[in-house]
């Protein structure tokens, strides 16, 4: 799925980390995918696609006073579309992502955290190309290529650590964050230790961020030179002609031989059980006992994984804007049912821009608002701005609505802006950042390579092409722009794995002993986009003693360390004192953004993609 960056996600669930920027932050707005706020092209979207990445955001309203809380129940979610079945046996490949249950894989884990406990991590000044100051030091930890195969190649993941600041007493240990994505980094976390909003937590916790395998410095994966992905300008019709879709399949083709050629034999091995098995590496090389672990977006699933692999080693778990996890949506169905809440959430940015009328001049009905902004499409597929804004990088600019309301009043301007003679501001805010390719590539190659290993996809175009062009016809928005991201995975060489059955703990092979898993906390805002409500309620069915915190009426990617009290009151009282609201709660939502007399600084974060703290 596409995602946003704080976030990364599924871009969406899978965040493209076009969006990586979206894929970001915790309150402050800051990306934690260190990307700007610019977006790529189009060509990009998990649930938990990273972009990246999701995030919270900084708002650009005053923060709202402390919100409501009520105990009733969580209200049940409308039921997800049913997709057309789809059927054809994968294409074979030399190798395969590892099943789950692998006995080797197991016994591999089991003796690589065992070494990472003996040697740690060596935490020195971060090097410069992390740009991460002092306090915060980085280090590294080695971790199997292939579990199944522990003695064999290693790679070495990236780590990022500022101490707690509170008196040693009162210390908890680590906490571990993770945005999304799948391709979001999380190194840049600690810095957020310094946030008002996280001074209570960091107190008690050390702040502990990381790139996943193939994200960043941690033996980064490439598909294609970063020149060519961020090509500009491009296109990104709404209901393409049958050569438009001709020209997506053989860009997808193209792109999966270029990972391919790139990776060699360990592209199989980027896949989220790995990620899981990481994680459980890192805590051992960080010298905890439990896990204590943050996720967003993408960063919920392969979180949900672990507490399924390793139950007796989670501590307090926070899921921030939760992937649905079912094994039959992962990841094909996910996407889709992605693509519907996009249009609802595109919908609510245009009668807000409507309500607005007398500031935009767009339009006073949300019909009229897509009329100008269909206006300006129609003049960038003719004429792009600046010679590089097309109307795929338009779409791509405009999707940020959904993941963050920071990005309502900047979409808004520059769209008025552009239609009364002025490019400008729409140039900025959606002109791809040449500085930011390659990290922007990276990232959605670790997104494709997770999504395509991890789960059966379907092999024939016929099916894509059935599914989205009849869901386009009620959701045009992001439904084809959702496609060219995932299609590479309809012709992926490698046998896909199988996705693990999140919560069933017998799932992984025979238990020695009764292993409950702790109470966790997962957060979700019921109009959000990137990773639906519907998800966080199957995971909340799915962990018997999870407690769920919904912020109702509300669509922001990402919503610890955002505007809303409540949901932040709840987190800290979680990981400080480990007491859960019960098994639901609801917060009021955050304000809507108001326009502003003139333009803002754009927030460097939207989902992803992708929120943090918060942009599939």
């Amino acid at each position: 799925m596409r995602a946003a960056a704080l976030y990364g996600t599924l871009g969406p669930l899978s965040l493209s980390l076009a969006m990586s920027a979206l894929l970001a932050t915790p309150a402050t707005g800051r990306p934690l995918a260190a990307s700007t706020a610019r977006a790529a092209t189009t060509a990009t979207t998990t649930p938990s696609a990273t972009a990246p990445a999701g995030a919270a955001g900084a708002p650009l309203t005053s923060p709202a006073s402390p919100a409501t809380r009520s105990v009733s129940a969580v209200p049940v979610a409308p039921a997800a579309p049913a997709w057309s079945s789809w059927s054809g046996s994968p294409a074979s490949a030399a190798t395969a992502a590892t099943p789950p249950g692998d006995a080797a894989s197991a016994r591999g884990v089991t003796l690589a955290a065992r070494r990472a406990a003996e040697r740690g991590i060596a935490f020195r000044r971060c090097p410069r190309a992390e740009a991460l100051a002092a306090p915060i030091t980085c280090g590294k930890v080695s971790v199997p290529l292939d579990y199944a195969r522990p003695r064999g190649k290693h790679i070495s993941l990236t780590v990022s650590r500022v101490r707690a600041t509170g008196p040693k007493a009162r210390r908890q240990g680590a906490l571990v964050y993770n945005p999304g994505g799948p391709g979001a980094s999380g190194m840049a976390f600690p810095e957020y230790a310094a946030e008002e909003a996280f001074r209570r937590v960091a107190a008690a916790y050390d702040f502990v961020g990381y790139a996943p395998r193939g994200v960043g410095r941690s033996a980064p994966l490439s598909c294609q030179r970063p020149s060519a992905y961020a090509k500009a300008p491009t296109s990104s019709p709404p209901h393409p002609t049958a050569a438009f879709k001709r020209r997506l399949v053989a860009r997808a083709r193209a792109y999966v031989r270029g990972c391919v050629r790139r990776a060699g034999p360990a592209l199989a091995h980027y896949t989220t059980l790995n990620n899981a098995r990481d994680l459980e590496v890192l805590r051992a090389a960080l010298g905890q006992r439990r896990l204590t672990f943050v996720g967003a977006s993408y960063g919920t699933y392969y979180g949900a994984v672990y507490a399924t692999l390793f139950p007796e080693r989670v501590r307090r778990m926070v899921f921030d804007s939760v992937v649905n996890p079912a094994p039959w949506r992962i990841w094909y169905r996910d996407n889709l049912d992605q693509s519907v809440a996009f249009e609802r959430r595109w919908r609510d940015w245009r009668r807000w821009v409507a309500r607005h009328h007398a500031v935009y001049h767009l339009g006073t009905t949300d019909a009229r608002v897509l009329a100008s902004y269909e206006k300006a499409r129609r003049r960038l597929g003719h004429k792009p701005a600046g010679g590089v804004v097309g109307t795929a990088q338009l779409q791509s600019a405009f999707l940020r609505t959904g993941y963050n309301d920071a990005y309502w009043d900047p979409a808004a301007q520059a769209l008025a802006a552009y239609l009364h003679g002025d490019p400008e501001p729409l140039i900025a805010l959606a002109a791809p950042d040449p500085a930011q390719a390659a990290d922007d590539e990276n990232g959605n190659a670790v997104y494709t390579a997770v999504e395509c290993n991890d789960a059966p996809w379907p092999r024939t175009w016929a099916t894509w092409n059935r599914d989205n062009t009849a869901l386009a016809r009620r959701a045009p928005f992001e439904t084809w722009d959702n496609v060219a991201m995932n299609l590479p995975c309809a012709f992926w060489p490698l046998k896909p794995g199988r996705p693990l059955d999140v919560g069933h703990l017998e799932a992984v092979g025979p238990r020695t002993g009764r292993v409950a898993l702790p109470p966790v906390l997962l957060l979700s805002a019921e109009r959000d986009a990137a990773t639906p409500y519907a998800g966080a309620k199957e995971l909340w069915h799915r962990l018997p003693g999870s407690s769920l915190v919904t912020e109702r009426k509300a669509g922001t990617h990402g919503v610890w360390g955002g505007p809303n009290d409540c949901v932040n009151r709840h987190v800290d009282t979680y990981l400080l004192t480990g007491r859960t609201p019960g098994r639901s709660a609801s917060c009021a939502p955050r304000p809507e953004p108001a326009p502003l007399p003139a333009p803002a600084p754009l927030p460097e974060s939207g989902k992803q993609p992708a929120a943090i703290p918060g942009t599939p």
